[in-house]
């Protein structure tokens, strides 16, 4: 597994298409097994079923007077918050039957990041809080009762991608963010179950909280410390696929993958 550090500020659209393009690279063996995990911009992440209600256009317009920037999720079944205090995580695994590993991968990547939290004195726990937002039973949480980590995957023909958000800071953010964005399109959530690592501890750092991801990949998997990933073919594929994840393209997009909101998969067709 190779890992890589970075974000694309202010390209919100190109940061899905990264991980898109890296996914399909993945799948055909041209770059290896990749965990990137990253600073992300002020993000509000749309769904395929989110682009589908009827308020979707009032949502997108609630994103931007916060102060998000909207796009399209690569994977997950509702619309969720990325800021500058979170950390985000994509991983990209190569899989010959990708179908077939879904609920291991995302008890996998569960496991890892409620361990993490643990490390710093987290009552980490895997499961669903009731009224959560974006609801789904791999969530990472505090004492069963406050989300701090949601995760989703899009599966194609040999490869998988497994994404997701760790609130680590200013849980009212995530909050104020999703409040008008789901009151616009008709989700009911408990803005109350929405926490951080910060909530929890008094004290948090993106940094101690990256150590202590890292620190349990590396007790877990070989990491390799010079990267193979193909640098430009990754940028030139994420460019063409740009457009796809912006939500000003969402009407002319192809055929959308089969979205399964209870679960947060999505897989493509074959």
């Amino acid at each position: 597994m190779q890992l890589l550090d970075f974000g694309f500020a202010g390209r919100a659209a190109f940061d899905a298409a990264y991980s898109r393009a890296l996914l399909d690279l993945v799948a055909t063996g041209a770059a290896p097994e990749t965990f990137r995990l990253y600073q992300p911009d002020d993000v509000l992440a749309f769904s395929s079923v989110d682009a589908a209600s009827a308020g979707f256009a009032k949502a997108v317009a609630a994103a931007h007077a916060t102060g998000f920037e909207p796009a399209l999720r690569l994977a997950g079944g509702r619309a969720a918050v990325f800021h500058r205090e979170t950390l985000a995580f994509a991983w990209t695994i190569p899989a010959a039957e990708s179908r077939d590993g879904i609920h291991a991968r995302f008890e996998q990547i569960s496991e890892i990041v409620a361990a993490a939290l643990r490390r710093l004195g987290v009552d980490a726990r895997i499961g669903e809080v009731p009224g959560e937002y974006c609801p789904g039973e791999y969530s990472v949480n505090a004492r069963g009762a406050r989300k701090l980590m949601g995760v989703g995957q899009r599966v194609i023909r040999g490869a998988a991608h497994v994404g997701g958000v760790i609130v680590v800071r200013d849980s009212r953010r995530v909050r104020a963010a999703l409040e008008p964005v789901y009151a616009a399109m008709g989700f009911d959530w408990d803005p109350d179950t929405t926490g951080s690592v910060e909530d929890e501890l008094g004290v948090a750092t993106r940094e101690a909280v990256a150590a202590a991801v890292l620190a349990e990949l590396r007790s877990r998997f070989a990491i390799e410390d010079n990267h193979r990933y193909p640098a430009e073919a990754l940028f030139a594929r994420a460019a063409e696929l740009e457009a796809r994840f912006a939500i000003e393209a969402t009407a002319s997009r192809a055929a959308a993958p089969i979205a399964n909101p209870s679960s947060k998969i999505a897989i493509e067709p074959t």
